[in-house]
């Protein structure tokens, strides 16, 4: 069961007029293999993947992205929407709520699961790290709110990453769901801290819709 209660102060109104998702863990199950990610990029411990790619030159960045893609490529054959996913997209519809995708992969991973593995209206808009500056960075909820014409308040930020999604959301002055599957991190993300920190842990999509059900203010649903 989710914990329902807040992990840190959060807006001031508990109202939702948007939702944005990751993708990698949040929309799909965990199986992109970070570490064997780094080991084949060679990326020094302690650095991001995509700044130290940034910071190659060009020649020397296409051999390691070439690497980087190709662990992506086997991510997308073994792609699987999480459970639960369908259901909170319904949920969401019903209340005209919009659902955006925000995520460090590639636009043909986003392609890839609106093609094959939902058959709901698309995730729009999508913002993929050709999107710049990439999360943690909050530059793409901003962008998002405005495009939506909420305030960043009104938003939710649901990912598995603490240190990508929840310090993106935090940042942006969102609300923050930190969604856990594999149950990585202890106390029920209570030993989180600073950005790192989200108002809300979830176990599964499940109880990330009861937290938007029951802790957040949802719109009631259309008329039939």
């Amino acid at each position: 069961m989710a914990m329902l209660r807040t992990l840190r102060p959060g807006p001031e109104s508990t109202a939702v007029r948007g939702i944005v998702f990751d993708m990698d863990g949040t929309l799909t199950v965990p199986v992109l293999d970070f570490p064997k990610m780094r080991r084949v990029v060679g990326v020094p411990e302690g650095q991001d993947v995509l700044d130290f790619l940034a910071g190659l030159e060009p020649a020397e960045r296409a051999q390691r992205e070439a690497a980087l893609h190709a662990v992506e490529e086997e991510g997308m054959a073994a792609m699987q929407v999480m459970p639960g996913v369908k259901e909170l997209a319904k949920h969401l519809d019903e209340r005209a709520v919009p659902r955006a995708l925000v995520t460090r992969n590639l636009r043909r991973a986003v392609d890839l699961f609106h093609a094959t593995h939902f058959d709901l209206p698309p995730f729009e808009p999508v913002l993929t790290r050709e999107f710049l500056p990439y999360k943690p960075h909050p530059a793409a909820l901003l962008h998002i709110a405005e495009h939506w014409g909420i305030t960043p308040q009104e938003l939710v930020m649901v990912g598995d990453s603490a240190k990508d999604d929840v310090v993106s959301g935090n940042r942006a002055g969102a609300w923050t769901i930190l969604l856990d599957t594999e149950g990585t991190h202890r106390e029920r993300g209570q030993g989180l801290e600073g950005d790192l920190r989200p108002h809300f842990y979830a176990a599964s999509m499940q109880e990330v819709q009861q937290i938007l059900t029951t802790e957040l203010q949802l719109p009631s649903p259309r008329a039939a």
